[in-house]
């Protein structure tokens, strides 16, 4: 092996980043773009099921390669997490055994690599995007269809034992204050570099909007079960406008929406037409049953849209300033909604915004942390 570059660096993902549309695959794009533009080298790897190849991506990176997740369905009776067996791949090992680079594998979902006796004494930083054993475990117990919910619990059971491979990585970046404790509790060795957003400034609209806006990648059990508490308990019957935008909404919330006149529905926008509808939503409310760290919606809300109303457990852990109007229940969200809807965004109110996003959410400063590990 040789290394001709202090610059040049791998990074393993569980899938191909752009186009850049869920929580997941927005970290792993923006990461990869802040250090690009801070001088590394790229060497991308990804694994594909689904999603196209990515001119967007090549065009970033020294190299980008792709490798077929393989979904057999007999993966899933391994005693390794099916999101990481599914991954194990010997043409990255070959790939990432071409240099003494360093590597950052995206997720406990790439930590396939770290099985291999051949990576040992690499350095390789592992991007932990949650807690898995426990955002499975929740995943099962909202999860509707029966035979999911039994895989979804046999995979947090199977997550929790795997993630002690995790002492075998050089570091463990956790994205939220959240996850850093309780990693910091089981491993050495462990970082917190905020989740990336693509946003570094706040480009919020002054004025009014006519409509409030739930966004979320709708195929999740987390996000249809916002939506349809959102539609049956908080918007039923109100004069008042919800939009609901995100990609593949079940059939029965397609449904559910259908018989609703003031909700309307938008099924996987593209980016641009997404980020409108932040812009020019007037209020932008995000419920989640289970607090997994920083979301990247929260933060994409916060960054460009007006008025943020949230639950606790959507910001649970995080110092939030002011930043969003909590409500829990529905009839406290009914009643912030209502009060909302008829006050405008005014110029004091995005110059706050701006000087306390600064001290909420600062990507600058985590790139300088994981430039400095990757030295």
């Amino acid at each position: 092996m040789k290394n001709t570059s202090d610059n040049h660096i791998h990074i393993v993902s569980f899938d191909i980043p752009c186009p850049v549309n869920y929580g997941g695959v927005i970290d792993v794009f923006f990461k990869l773009k802040a250090l690009v533009e801070r001088g590394f080298k790229v060497h991308f790897h990804c694994f594909e099921y689904g999603r196209e190849h990515s001119e967007r991506l090549e065009a970033l990176c020294e190299t980008t390669q792709y490798y077929k997740r393989d979904m057999s369905f007999w993966k899933a009776f391994s005693k390794i997490p099916y999101i990481v067996t599914s991954r194990i791949s010997e043409d990255l090992i070959q790939d990432l055994l071409k240099d003494d680079y360093p590597i950052i594998l995206e997720g406990l979902h790439s930590c396939g690599v770290l099985l291999d006796p051949r990576m040992k004494g690499r350095k390789i930083f592992v991007r932990s995007h949650n807690v898995e054993h426990d955002y499975y475990q929740y995943l099962a117990e909202t999860e509707k269809n029966l035979r999911k919910k039994h895989f979804l619990k046999m995979e947090s059971r199977k997550l929790r034992k795997f993630e002690s491979i995790l002492a075998e990585a050089t570091g463990v970046l956790a994205i939220s204050n959240k996850d850093y404790e309780y990693f910091k509790e089981r491993f050495n060795n462990v970082y917190l570099i905020p989740a990336y957003a693509g946003f570094d400034k706040v480009d919020v609209l002054e004025g009014q909007g006519d409509f409030v806006l739930y966004h979320g990648k709708l195929d999740v059990s987390e996000n249809y079960n916002a939506a349809e508490f959102l539609i049956k308990e908080v918007f039923k019957g109100s004069d008042i406008k919800l939009k609901i935008a995100g990609m593949n909404p079940p059939r029965y919330l397609v449904k559910l929406i259908e018989n609703e006149r003031n909700i309307e529905l938008i099924e996987n926008p593209e980016d641009d037409v997404l980020q409108e509808l932040i812009r020019n939503a007037q209020i932008n409310i995000l419920v989640t049953a289970q607090s997994t760290g920083l979301k990247l919606k929260l933060l994409n809300a916060l960054f460009n849209g007006r008025y943020c109303v949230v639950n606790d457990k959507m910001v649970e852990g995080l110092d939030i300033n002011d930043l969003c109007i909590v409500a829990n229940t529905a009839d406290e969200m009914k009643t912030v909604v209502s009060d909302l809807m008829t006050k405008p965004f005014v110029e004091e109110q995005v110059e706050i915004r701006k000087s306390r996003m600064d001290a909420f959410y600062n990507p600058s400063r985590a790139t300088d942390k994981l430039v400095e590990l990757l030295g």
